[in-house]
């Protein structure tokens, strides 16, 4: 048989009150007070303004490294595909490709220089 003391504590939830010694009464409330402070500081804790600013910051950082991470993995891939695709199988470069690109990006560049001349005279 389980070691089971019906006055150890009352959960409310009797219909019929038992007969309880002042000692017991005061035992109770005792502990229910306790854990009532208890639960007023835990919620104390999560409503404290630094709380809830440290859980924001730390959700916004988390959804940022996971962008980052998305965006990273993204341009890896883009780079990687046009890597790829200004190479033979052997690793050799493919010039009728390489030779396209490297001219838009001299056009770039000088269209980047002439207009900052401009902005600044």
């Amino acid at each position: 048989m389980a070691d089971y003391a019906p006055h150890d504590h009352d959960d409310g939830g009797s219909a019929v009150p038992e007969a309880r010694t002042p000692a017991q009464i005061e035992a109770d409330i005792v502990r229910r007070r306790e854990q009532l402070a208890e639960t007023l500081d835990e919620i104390g804790v999560r409503m404290h303004p630094k709380t809830i600013m440290g859980d924001a910051k730390a959700r916004v950082a988390s959804t940022v490294d996971q962008t980052a991470g998305r965006a990273f993995a993204k341009v890896n891939g883009i780079v990687t595909d046009l890597r790829d695709g200004l190479r033979n199988d052997d690793g050799t470069p493919r010039i009728e490709r390489i030779v396209p690109v490297a001219l838009v990006a001299v056009g770039l560049v000088g269209l980047l220089v002439v207009s900052a001349r401009r902005k600044r005279g």
